[in-house]
């Protein structure tokens, strides 16, 4: 794979690339607690396919900067990246895959800049919307979603996960995945990421900034791009009833269901998510 690092939106990511240069650009947005490293099963099967695969670390994770202060960390700031990137590497379009928070950003941007993409695929994360009607009108979903109103604590939620050498973080990945989800070599590539000056501070304040900072999305904020979702039903945080109402507010959306996927969709059905990417991408 290709390695650099792009200046976009004042600061500095960390970027992985493969397959042909002149292939179709795709861009990979991971998740909370992943980097890059998120997609190690995807992107060897989209650059075999000939697309051009872009896979940052977001900010504050791994290896990306980790700009101080909580205001760092809005979804408008994150969305600013993205664009910044693509425009760094020289592209006016791109298609768009998210998984969790990646997923949040992706929304965003085809929301909010849908010029700027041709397609967009989301892994186990509903509609903006969606969410916040669920949050309210939901108790169930409410209580699954316990974790992020922890996360708006001051220090404690870091020392949580840092404590016992990071056991407590690795408990975030190992119990809401399979027990063969995440092996003991992913394990030691994701405590490297999480031990980088900053980082756990970092990536808790994406949720930190979007409790104080909802992102502000139009009277009708519906999808104008062919959308793809993929849901892993054994998801422990967020419902698969909120999958429905999420590619209902697409124009032309299509929506896929994995019975025994965890919130880890890509990792638990990796084969068979790889084919449904590259079919829509390749449409």
């Amino acid at each position: 794979m290709d390695e650099t690092y792009i200046q976009t939106n004042g600061i500095r990511l960390h970027v992985m690339m493969d397959g042909p240069k002149d292939g179709k650009p795709i861009l990979l947005l991971h998740g909370f607690p992943e980097f890059w490293y998120g997609w190690r099963k995807q992107i060897p099967a989209l650059a075999a396919a000939g697309f051009r695969v872009i896979v940052p670390d977001q900010r504050g994770y791994n290896l990306s900067d980790k700009p101080r202060g909580i205001r760092s960390y809005t979804v408008e700031n994150l969305a600013a990246d993205m664009l910044g990137l693509i425009d760094a590497l020289g592209y006016k379009k791109v298609f768009l895959a998210g998984h969790d928070w990646g997923a949040i950003v992706a929304w965003a941007l085809s929301i909010w800049n849908p010029e700027r993409f041709y397609k967009l695929a989301i892994l186990n994360v509903p509609h903006p919307s969606v969410m916040t009607h669920f949050l309210y009108h939901d108790l169930e979903q409410l209580k699954n979603s316990w974790y992020v109103f922890f996360f708006q604590l001051p220090w404690l939620p870091e020392a949580g996960m840092r404590r016992d050498n990071l056991r407590g973080a690795e408990r975030i990945l190992r119990g809401s995945g399979k027990l063969h989800t995440f092996t003991n070599q992913d394990m030691a590539e994701y405590k490297k990421a999480w031990s980088q000056t900053g980082a756990l501070t970092a990536t808790i304040n994406w949720y930190r900034a979007v409790v104080r900072r909802q992102p502000k999305m139009p009277k009708e904020p519906r999808v104008k791009i062919p959308t793809l979702m993929l849901w892993g039903k054994r998801d422990f945080a967020l419902s698969h009833r909120m999958a429905q109402p999420s590619i209902d507010l697409c124009d032309d959306g299509r929506l896929v269901f994995f019975e025994n996927a965890t919130h880890w969709v890509q990792h638990d059905e990796a084969e068979a998510v790889n084919h449904e990417l590259i079919e829509f991408f390749e449409k």
